[in-house]
């Protein structure tokens, strides 16, 4: 029962310091939108790999409702229901949901470091692939772009310029903070 309630304060502190990082973005030069946050979502990778995928797909899953419920005025851009629910699905629910399974690699790999960024990687290739397909489907049907492009290869730009650097960015600061934080990273100070 206390480690229950552990896990569960632990990932509620970790999800609000993903979702209070989210709000502080930036954009670089070369980004044609989207904001680059700093390791918003490394805390639900943390939580993934501390105590696993399944508690990391239901706390991602968590997370993306705090999301939408922050972006809801992303929605309100939406003419009707049906593309509306693509917002909500492909932009926040799936896209950060598939977040929680970064931890799926930890087998694949000696190394837990290459393990954790092969899953950083991944999901949040993921996660740009659920803004890609939105961005064709919706949100160029809603707002074309004003460079002309074709909406594949402007959603690819777009979508790429701010998940790119969020890739970049996540996967560092998690190299860089596995071993002062080792025990942490690996889970093993959880008393079971």
């Amino acid at each position: 029962m206390k480690s229950t309630l552990k896990r569960i304060a632990e990932s509620a502190m970790l999800i609000a310091i993903g979702t209070v990082l989210s709000l502080f973005t930036f954009q670089g030069p070369w980004a044609l939108g989207g904001g680059i946050t700093f390791c918003s979502m490394l805390p639900l990778v943390m939580i993934t790999q501390r105590y696993g995928t399944k508690w990391g797909i239901l706390s991602s899953l968590v997370y993306s409702v705090l999301q939408l419920v922050i972006g809801m005025n992303n929605v309100q851009y939406a003419p009707t229901a049906l593309s509306a629910a693509g917002i909500v699905v492909f932009d926040y629910i799936l896209a950060y949901t598939l977040l929680g399974f970064s931890a799926s690699f930890n087998r694949m790999f000696t190394d837990r470091r290459k393990a954790i960024v092969v899953g950083i990687v991944v999901t949040f290739l993921g996660r740009f692939v659920c803004h890609y397909i939105s961005g064709v489907l919706i949100w160029e049907a809603l707002f074309p772009n004003e460079l002309g492009w074709a909406p594949p290869i402007w959603s690819l730009a777009y979508n790429g310029s701010y998940m790119l650097p969020e890739i970049i960015i996540t996967s560092i600061v998690a190299v860089l903070t596995f071993k002062p934080l080792k025990s942490y990273w690996l889970g093993t100070d959880i008393i079971r």
